[in-house]
């Protein structure tokens, strides 16, 4: 399974959204607050690509957008390969 890493913040509807899709696959992923530490917003903005939104997902370490574009991915039939689900 890839790994998943979701850059949210507190009482954020899309972050909530992304992360239900997420488990309603039965997906760990790890989530990073971005209100919680100094420097969060920096790491997430870098490690997506610039990215200064909320949420930002990233799988397998490649960024993948938002919550638009994680449920565009699942519309596509994509996601389940890009979360290793697929055989």
């Amino acid at each position: 399974m890839a790994e998943v890493v979701i850059y949210t913040a507190m009482f954020c509807p899309f972050c909530a959204r992304a992360k239900a899709l997420l488990r309603a696959k039965d997906v760990d992923y790890e989530e990073v607050d971005v209100t919680t530490g100094a420097g969060r917003r920096a790491e997430m903005a870098e490690r997506s690509g610039g990215g200064r939104t909320v949420p930002q997902i990233l799988i397998d370490g490649e960024p993948v957008g938002g919550c638009d574009e994680l449920h565009a991915l699942e519309r596509a039939g994509e996601l389940d390969a890009r979360l290793g689900l697929t055989a």
